[in-house]
């Protein structure tokens, strides 16, 4: 693809289908009492909502990788918007439990379709210096986007409706659509032919991996069946000539850091996205709207920080910035898992947010550049679908180990504070995967 020397269309592109992604997701975070009060929904049934979106996700990413890699990545990112944008229209006209459980499951087609595309077109445009920037912008609207569209959620769930958030997908979508038409490159992709029994045994395998996880019955035979599947997947994968997920992926130690390091981030900080507005809500008497603005500290820290992660990076080294950057997160977590009602907003959540900010601005950018790093133009696709996955169930995994502590306490702020201190375990363990996996294999490529 053509290097942009004018206004980059194509980062924009890529930035904001992202965008997309990370709003509908934590639009569910600050909506969720919302929906259930228009939809008449329970509690079991409202967690559906969230889960069968992450089911699909989770089950398609690799597919719509490799996807990417044979039939194009324009053709096949225009697919995603298309089941993206339909599925957001009706998200927003579900009248009851079954319609919108089912268009967010077909949303979540889309999802898996956008995410690793969008990974693979930006590796393919950039190289050298432009890369490390684009990734930087890429990995900050992982931070950036979540703790904004908390806001956002929190704005429509009080002052409108949880329904426009999902309504304004569609004409964004459209947009996407044509500036994808003028601005990328068309590719024809790869001879080849999409690996049918990977792509189903991988789905059925990460979805049953994912219920077992959520699940509110039959978890144990969920659990088998995905340990069944996902062998049958890796068996596969070793055999075929054209797997949707290269086993090679797994060769290299800075990239496996990577996986191992984002599973266990995301899993913290999904967890923290989910109960702290709930806890603001309840302990300290916020609205919809005050919960999601009170995440301001770390977002607008998040975003001054990012601007200089492509500095630091030449500066520090990818690695260096990454131990900064999760060891500040885990730190911030800590502090905030001695929050009580009396310690109050300000100090008790504001200022640890302010820590967490920083971290994250300096973690989620160089995970991603060790995530993706040493592909070759062939595996950009699966590689970036890996990427994705590790999101996706790290998310999943950390949210529910996260929300089953909280319940195991009779308090909420001491379940809280019992579930914080999970997260920071998660992310010291993320840490130890960066110390070493990820920099000693970032050395050994120098």
């Amino acid at each position: 693809m053509a290097k942009q020397k004018r206004f980059d269309w194509i980062l924009l592109v890529i930035l904001m289908s992202y965008f997309m992604i990370l709003l509908d997701n934590s639009i569910i975070f600050t909506g969720t009492v919302k929906i259930a009060q228009d939809l008449n929904l329970n509690q079991a049934t409202l967690s559906w909502v969230s889960s069968a979106y992450s089911l699909t996700f989770g089950g398609f990413l690799l597919l719509g990788g490799r996807a990417g890699d044979l039939f194009g990545r324009r053709r096949v990112f225009q697919l995603g918007l298309i089941i993206f944008g339909i599925g957001s229209l009706l998200v927003g006209l579900a009248v009851n439990a079954p319609m919108i459980i089912a268009s967010r499951a077909f949303q979540g087609i889309g999802s898996a379709i956008l995410a690793p595309t969008t990974l693979a077109i930006l590796m393919d445009t950039y190289e050298g210096a432009e890369r490390t920037k684009a990734i930087a912008y890429y990995g900050a609207m992982a931070g950036i986007g979540a703790s904004v569209s908390l806001v956002i959620g929190g704005i429509f769930a009080s002052l409108l409706t949880w329904r426009v958030g999902f309504f304004m997908n569609v004409p964004i979508s459209i947009w996407m659509f044509y500036l994808a038409v003028k601005h990328l490159s068309k590719d024809t992709g790869q001879s080849g032919k999409l690996d049918w029994v990977g792509t189903f045994s991988s789905l059925i395998g990460m979805s049953a991996l994912v219920y077992s996880i959520i699940g509110d019955w039959a978890q144990l035979p969920a659990f088998l069946l995905a340990v069944v599947f996902l062998a049958i997947f890796i068996f596969q994968e070793h055999r075929s000539h054209q797997p949707i997920m290269p086993l090679r992926l797994f060769t290299d130690r800075e990239r496996i850091g990577a996986y191992v390091g984002r599973f266990l981030y995301l899993g913290a900080m999904m967890g923290f996205w989910f109960i702290t507005p709930q806890l603001m809500q309840n302990q300290l008497g916020f609205s919809a709207l005050m919960a999601g603005v009170a995440f301001f500290p770390l977002t607008v820290v998040n975003f001054i920080i990012a601007l200089q992660v492509a500095r630091l990076t030449a500066k520090w080294g990818n690695g260096g910035l990454l131990v900064t950057g999760i060891a500040l997160t885990a730190a911030g977590m800590l502090w905030l898992s001695f929050f009580t009602p009396a310690t109050g907003y300000w100090w008790g959540i504001a200022a640890p947010m302010v820590i967490i900010g920083v971290g994250q601005g300096f973690s989620l950018s160089p995970f991603t550049a060790a995530r993706v790093a040493h592909t070759q133009g062939a595996d950009a696709g699966a590689a970036s679908g890996v990427v994705n996955v590790m999101h996706q169930l790290g998310g999943s995994v950390g949210l529910s180990i996260l929300v089953t502590t909280q319940d195991l306490f009779k308090g909420q702020v001491i379940g809280f504070q019992h579930a914080i201190l999970v997260g920071a375990s998660l992310l010291f363990l993320a840490l130890v995967a960066a110390i070493f996996l990820i920099v000693p294999g970032e050395r050994q490529k120098d």
